[in-house]
């Protein structure tokens, strides 16, 4: 997802990303003093002048930030770009801690429950730790897969490291020995996008597939609660679509208990009840947007906010009226908010039209059968033909048949 926008809100803090940088604002107040803004790029003099530490050397590239996260409190910020480096901040006052290097380029991070570690996944399948509380320590190999991660995620308890690959499959890992694995949470049939443990329900995790599914587990004994067919929610008058839906977002909302959906390059966002009681989740509505959507995320005083692809309207709020999910109409937070992120429209400008990252992700198929069933036809019929050649010889040069003896009638004088 190179290059992707997104979007992360923790208490009255927005941050939105977009190539290199990003942009952190508060949603409480106007004041310009709340406005933060990086560049990768300026990150680049720092991670050569630590080139000679251990660890692997600074990598060139386009800084773009690959993922980003806030800890639990809200206050560390974290994100890694294309260059291979981790950059850690305090978020109050914003602060860059640390650039640290990275051994291949990553997909997802989280922070442990604690604040002491990120877990950083990358492309390769292994899941490395970094220290906080020593920003500038080199990384620390925990895990590893034969696939592709794509996400990562930690019980709240830290006792658990949950990780989706590519090869349909979500690990749960005991953190303490990640070599014991406690369970695997197994039924998707195709790369699992985002995993996501619920707050409030440390037993409960919700993941998403490019199999276009959503799924609920009991984690810990891999055991499947509900499974939506993300097909099946599509309005009775819209055409049936062949695009394979993939999550790229999973987001809840502590005070209500709802889910948010987003599928990948679509302006579109589920919303869903949890029924924990149940161990089941109950579909409410379907938003629709004017704009294909980057990211949403909650904030628990406010509502739903959706990040599109819209100069004129770059953020949405939305809020259930009357048990129905709507915008917010001339909010002025909504105004102000959208004024900063105008102001710095161009960090977002690379990111319009482009295809999402998910698309690649899809294992090819072939129907070998076919085609072997084709060429062994092809070497019958070849064998048929070479047989009724030898069983009947061309004629000679008297017109006889090759390899026969001449009648008496042929002798006589």
């Amino acid at each position: 997802m190179a290059g992707s926008a997104g979007l992360a809100l923790c208490g009255q803090t927005l941050v939105v990303r977009g190539g290199s940088r990003f942009l952190a604002t508060s949603t409480a107040s106007s004041d310009d003093n709340s406005l933060f803004v990086y560049d990768c790029n300026t990150a680049e003099k720092k991670s050569q002048e630590n080139k000679g530490e251990d660890g692997p050397p600074f990598v060139p590239g386009s800084g773009a930030i690959l993922a980003s996260t806030f800890s639990e409190s809200g206050r560390y910020f974290a994100l890694t770009d294309d260059s291979k480096r981790l950059i850690l901040f305090r978020t109050k006052p914003w602060q860059c801690l640390s650039v640290r290097a990275v051994v291949r380029r990553c997909t997802a991070l989280t922070f442990t429950a604690s604040e002491e570690k990120i877990l950083v996944a990358d492309k390769s399948g292994d899941v490395y730790s970094f220290s906080v509380s020593e920003p500038h320590g080199c990384g620390r190999l925990e895990l590893g897969h034969l696939s592709m991660l794509l996400d990562v995620a930690v019980s709240p308890d830290d006792s658990f490291i949950l990780t989706a690959d590519r090869d349909e499959k979500i690990r749960v890992s005991w953190a303490a020995a990640p070599h014991s694995i406690e369970s695997f949470c197994l039924g998707h049939t195709e790369f699992v996008s985002r995993i996501f443990v619920v707050p409030g329900h440390p037993e409960l995790l919700l993941s998403s597939s490019g199999d276009g599914t959503l799924r609920l587990w009991e984690y810990r004994s891999g055991h499947q609660l509900y499974c939506c067919h993300l097909a099946s929610l599509q309005e009775p008058a819209e055409p049936c679509s062949q695009k394979r839906l993939a999550a790229s977002r999973i987001a809840f909302w502590r005070r209500e208990g709802c889910v948010a959906l987003l599928c990948d390059c679509t302006p579109v966002v589920y919303i869903f009840q949890l029924d924990a009681l149940g161990q089941q989740l109950r579909y409410r509505q379907r938003l629709s947007f004017q704009h294909r959507v980057w990211d949403v995320a909650f904030e628990e005083a406010r509502g739903l906010w959706a990040l599109q692809d819209s100069l004129e309207a770059p953020l949405v709020l939305c809020r259930p009226v009357d048990g129905q999910w709507q915008s917010v109409p001339e909010s002025a937070v909504v105004q102000t908010v959208s004024g900063v992120l105008r102001g710095h429209w161009a960090m977002l400008a690379g990111c319009a039209g482009a295809d999402a990252g998910f698309s690649g992700l899809y294992k090819a198929t072939f129907d070998n059968m076919t085609s072997y069933l084709q060429k062994k036809e092809e070497r019958l019929q070849q064998q048929r033909e070479k047989r009724q050649r030898r069983q009947s010889p061309p004629p000679g040069p008297n017109g006889q048949t090759k390899g026969t003896r001449p009648g008496p009638a042929a002798w006589s004088c």
